[in-house]
């Protein structure tokens, strides 16, 4: 199974970080402020990092480096990545 290693930005300008098999049904439960605790008083406001081809346990351990990284870090990781990210936001309709 290919997982994903995703950041997403926040409706209060943070970033979250995740793991998943499907970033669209991700996203979505996101929106719905399901699947993750930290989505329960913000909004996904946009899909910024995007990065696949792992299994789940390399996607849980480049998860748990990813949030080791400081603002700036994952933010560098963003910038690198973003003529590469699918457009995922609140605003784009999503597939049902």
């Amino acid at each position: 199974m290919n997982w994903h290693v995703y950041i997403v930005l926040c409706s209060d300008d943070t970033l979250y970080t995740g793991i998943t098999t499907d970033m669209t049904r991700r996203f979505r439960e996101h929106a719905r402020g399901r699947g993750a605790k930290y989505f329960r008083g913000r909004q996904p406001k946009a899909l910024v990092y995007l990065e696949g081809g792992h299994d789940r346990s390399a996607a849980s351990k480049r998860e748990l480096y990813i949030k080791g990284l400081s603002r700036a870090g994952k933010q560098a990781l963003v910038d690198a990545a973003a003529a590469t990210v699918p457009t995922i936001t609140t605003s784009s309709p999503l597939p049902s």
